[in-house]
Formats: C-alpha cells, sequence, structure tokens
C-alpha cells in the first residue's frame, strides 16, 4: 500500500532543476512571476515550490526566493523547447506526465482525506496505552544461534553443557542467522512482543545467565541465552504522540485505499 510519505513525494514531482540561474532583479505584477516568451508563471505556482523547499528544512530569504523564481524561468524554458521538438507527443512523455498528474491528484486526496479524518487525542491515548500493554514492563538482553535442523541444535546444547566452546564463538561459526551471527548471536535489548510466540516464551522462562534447550519456530532452531533483564522505561505519551499520530494516519490511509480498492472495478 502507499504510505502517506510515499503519496507526498510523488505529488512532489519535478525537483527543482540544476541549471544555472540568472538575474531576475524587476519585481513581479501582481498574481504573476515571471513572462517567458508571452507564458505566464503564476506567483502562486512559485510560492507551492517555495514552501516545499522551506518545508526540507530551507531558510526563507531574498536568495531562495530568486532561486526558485530562476529555477521556475528555467523550467518554463526548457519545456517550451521541448514542446517545439515535439518531445510533448513522445510516448514515454505523455506516460510521464499522466503519472506526475496521478500522483499530484492523489497526493491532494490523501491530504484532504487526512484533514477530514483526523485522530483524535483519545484514539491517540487508547493506541498508546494500547502498545504500553503489548510491551510489558520487562526487556532481555538475549543472543541466540540459529540453525536448520534439530539434530545440529542439540548438537550445539551438548557442547555447551560441556563447555568445549563459547556460545559467541558457536553463533559466530554456525548461526544461520546474518543479522547477529557477526556479533556472537547478540540480539541486543527487546521486549518479548518483538519475537515469535516460541521465541519469546522460551527467552521469559529463562533466568539470566542460562541457555535454553533447542526452540524451533518458522525461521529454524534456536538455542537462546538470556545474558540480562532490566525494567522497561515507556517513553511519556507527549514525546511519542506525532510517531503515534503518523502511524495511526497511515493505516487509516491504508483503509480508505483498500476500500475503494474494494469498490473499483479492476479487470
Amino acid at each position: 500500500m502507499l504510505k502517506i510519505a510515499k503519496l507526498a513525494a510523488l505529488a512532489m514531482a519535478g525537483a527543482l532543476m540544476a541549471v544555472p540561474a540568472f538575474s531576475q532583479d524587476k519585481p513581479a505584477a501582481t498574481g504573476i512571476a515571471a513572462t517567458v516568451n508571452g507564458v505566464v508563471i503564476p506567483q502562486a505556482r512559485v510560492d507551492m515550490r517555495l514552501k516545499a523547499a522551506t518545508s526540507q528544512g530551507q531558510a526563507d530569504s531574498p536568495d531562495l526566493r530568486k532561486m526558485v523564481l530562476d529555477d521556475m524561468v528555467n523550467l518554463e524554458i526548457l519545456s517550451q523547447e521541448a514542446v517545439k521538438k515535439g518531445l510533448d507527443k513522445q510516448p514515454d512523455t505523455i506516460q510521464q506526465v499522466e503519472l506526475v498528474r496521478e500522483s499530484t491528484l492523489a497526493g491532494a486526496f490523501v491530504q484532504d482525506y487526512t484533514k477530514n479524518h483526523p485522530i483524535s487525542e483519545d484514539t491517540l491515548r487508547q493506541e498508546y496505552e494500547s502498545l504500553k500493554g503489548k510491551l510489558g514492563n520487562t526487556e532481555y538482553k538475549v543472543s541466540h544461534i540459529l540453525v536448520s535442523s534439530e539434530d545440529e541444535a542439540k548438537a550445539i546444547e551438548v557442547q555447551l553443557q560441556k563447555k568445549k566452546s563459547k556460545f559467541e564463538n558457536i553463533a559466530k561459526e554456525k548461526s544461520k542467522d546474518p543479522g547477529s551471527s557477526e556479533h556472537g548471536g547478540d540480539l541486543g535489548w527487546n521486549v518479548p512482543s518483538n519475537f515469535v510466540k516460541p521465541f519469546a516464551e522460551a527467552m521469559t522462562n529463562l533466568k539470566k545467565g542460562q541457555t535454553s534447550a533447542p526452540v524451533q519456530s518458522q525461521f529454524g532452531w534456536h538455542i537462546i541465552k538470556l545474558e540480562d533483564v532490566r525494567n522497561l522505561t515507556v517513553p511519556p505519551f507527549e514525546q511519542v504522540k506525532p510517531n503515534l499520530m503518523q502511524r495511526l494516519q497511515q493505516q487509516s490511509v491504508q483503509k480508505m485505499i483498500a476500500d475503494l480498492r474494494k469498490n473499483a472495478k479492476i479487470e
């Protein structure tokens, strides 16, 4: 599904051209930023580009305004030249223009939808409390060794019991998990909900420093070692509120798109 950020990015199609700018000193008439070969560049269009630039962290200044206007003039000159050569009639160009049109309309629709379907403060707080409940009160620092078969896992279990090799050395040598094997199997600090159920259940039943018997999941067979345990400190609501807002808005947009697809005739 398209997410808000992706739709917004598509709607902003047409990045500023990296073409040397020229001087544009005379003030624009009301509603008109410039005229190029008789074609008007509306001030509203320039203001939209300026807004996009400032929203990305650039400071509004006379230099920025001049750069944006110069760039819009360059774009108009180049587009006029493209039309003279008939490039606007090429199939690829037609499809690109149509894609930008559709993307802009889709972005406008999503913005309108989120504006008219705001996420309430109560909904945000309910989501916060729900996530707090899923996280629990405890974090676990855990390592694991992942192998393909139960026999291999049992052989590693015996090797660890006899203390013939250190856990981290076996993980580096034999674990199939590319993300943790090079770190000796270390998965860092996590809450149980970050793991699949069999892994989480085995992990929470271990004592600090203890290693599990082989545990099967859809990924293979795990030998799990609990390194440490600590109380979990959940960030306050106001700190995570912006992320919760974005998450719920994205979910709302995804549901809206899914509902529209159900009612659309797609062949």
